[in-house]
C-alpha cells in the first residue's frame, strides 16, 4: 500500500473540503427549486461559481483544490442518496447540535444497497476535474461508510436489512465500486469525512463505551476494505470532526477512546479537528505514529466556525507540541473543518474564509520552510 509520506498529499497546507456558498449560487438553487429558472440555467451558475473558487484556491497557492462541495446540499446525505436502495427524506425534526436543531434531512434504506454507475457525484467530479488547471490536483470528498450505519440519532431508517453483517457487506461493495469509478474518472486524492469517531469519543470517557465497540470494529473493517482495495496511486485520507453546522457542533470529547481504532486504519493520512478544547490533547496521536504506517496527520488548528484569526505564534507553538507525539515531518496544517458542511454555511464572510486559508498557508510555510 502506498503511504502518504511517499505521496505529496496531504500537503503541508491543505484544506478539508467545503467552502461557503456564494449568494449567487444560493439564489440560483432557490429559483431552480421554485421552477423560476431551468436546470440548464442553474447548472451554468454552478459551473461559474465552482470555477471561481477553484481559481481562488490556486491563487492562494493550494496544490490540491476542491469544488467547495457546491453541487451538493449536505456533506453526506447527497452521496448516500445516490446509492441504489437509498432515498433522501425529511424526518419530523432535524439533528440536535449544541443549542441548535439542523435542517431536516435523513436517509431511508428501502432496498438492497448497490453501487450506482449513474451516481450524480461521477458527473460532478468529471466537470470539476476538467475545470482544474494542469499541475493542480482535484481533491474529492465523500462521507465515510461509518456515517451510514443505521441509527436513530442520525435519522437513518433501515426498512430493508434485518442483519447488520449483510448491510455492511453490501455497503463495502458499493463503496469499493464507487471509489474505483472515481479513480477511473481521474481522481487521485480522495477524502472520506467521518463524524462517527468524534461522536463515539464524545459518548465515552478514557476508553470506548462498550456498547460502541461493535460499531468501531465495523468501521475499521469497512474503511480498511476500501483502503486495501483502492489503486496504489490513489491517496486516501480521513477527516474526523464532531459536527459542523452553522458554526456550531454536536459533540465534545478527546480522541483517547477511539485512538486504538484510528491507529488500525490503512489510510494515508488523517485530518483531525483540534481548534479548541473539545478535541482534547495531542497525546493520542502517539498511537497513530507508532503503528508503522508513517501516515501524515493534518492538524486542524484553524477554526472554520469563527471569523477571528488565530495568532500565528500560537499555531506554531501547537504544531511543536504535537511534534512530541508525531514527527514534524509527518505533520501538516489545515482548518479544523470545512466552512459549509451544508449549504447554510458557517457564520463567516467569504473574505474571512480566504483569510483563514491564507493563515493556514503562511503558517505551514513558516514551519516547514524547506519543504
Amino acid at each position: 500500500m502506498t503511504t502518504a509520506v511517499k505521496n505529496k498529499f496531504p500537503y503541508r497546507y491543505d484544506e478539508v473540503g467545503s467552502l461557503l456558498r456564494p449568494e449567487a449560487l444560493k439564489q440560483a438553487r432557490t429559483d431552480f427549486k421554485a421552477k423560476k429558472i431551468t436546470a440548464t440555467a442553474f447548472h451554468e451558475v454552478e459551473d461559474e461559481q465552482v470555477q471561481r473558487i477553484i481559481n481562488k484556491q490556486v491563487e492562494l497557492g493550494f496544490k490540491a483544490v476542491t469544488d467547495g462541495e457546491f453541487r451538493r446540499s449536505w456533506w453526506h446525505l447527497d452521496f448516500f442518496a445516490g446509492f441504489n436502495g437509498a432515498h433522501f427524506f425529511e424526518p419530523e425534526k432535524g439533528f440536535t447540535f449544541h443549542g441548535l436543531e439542523t435542517r431536516k434531512g435523513g436517509i431511508k434504506i428501502t432496498d438492497k444497497l448497490t453501487y450506482n454507475p449513474d451516481h450524480p457525484f461521477f458527473a460532478d467530479f468529471t466537470k470539476f476535474k476538467a475545470a482544474v488547471p494542469a499541475g493542480i490536483t482535484a481533491k474529492q470528498t465523500i462521507p465515510s461508510p461509518s456515517v451510514f450505519f443505521p441509527n436513530e440519532a442520525a435519522e437513518i431508517f433501515d426498512q430493508h436489512y434485518h442483519d447488520f453483517a449483510a448491510f455492511l457487506a453490501d455497503l463495502i461493495a458499493a463503496y469499493q465500486q464507487s471509489v474505483q469509478h472515481l479513480y477511473d474518472l481521474g481522481c487521485r486524492y480522495l477524502q472520506i469525512d467521518d463524524t462517527s469517531w468524534g461522536m463515539w469519543a464524545s459518548f465515552s470517557k478514557e476508553t470506548i463505551n462498550p456498547d460502541l465497540k461493535p460499531l468501531c470494529e465495523a468501521a475499521v473493517k469497512a474503511i480498511n476494505a476500501i483502503a486495501d482495495n483502492k489503486p496504489a496511486d490513489l491517496t486516501l485520507t480521513m477527516h474526523v470532526c464532531r459536527g459542523n453546522y452553522a458554526s456550531t457542533w454536536a459533540g465534545a470529547g478527546a480522541y483517547d477512546p477511539v485512538a486504538d481504532y484510528l491507529a488500525q486504519l490503512h489510510i494515508d493520512g488523517f485530518f483531525l479537528e483540534y481548534d479548541d478544547e473539545r478535541s482534547g490533547g495531542f497525546e493520542p496521536l502517539a498511537k497513530i505514529a507508532a503503528n508503522g504506517r508513517q501516515q501524515r496527520v493534518v492538524l486542524g488548528l484553524v477554526t472554520s466556525k469563527r471569523p477571528a484569526l488565530e495568532a500565528q505564534a500560537v499555531l506554531v507553538q501547537r504544531i511543536q507540541e504535537a511534534s512530541q507525539y508525531v514527527p514534524l515531518a509527518d505533520l501538516c496544517l489545515s482548518s479544523q473543518c470545512g466552512f459549509a458542511s451544508t449549504e447554510e454555511g458557517n457564520h463567516l464572510t467569504e473574505t474571512e474564509q480566504w483569510a483563514k486559508l491564507e493563515l493556514v498557508r503562511d503558517t505551514a510555510q513558516k514551519v516547514w520552510a524547506d519543504d
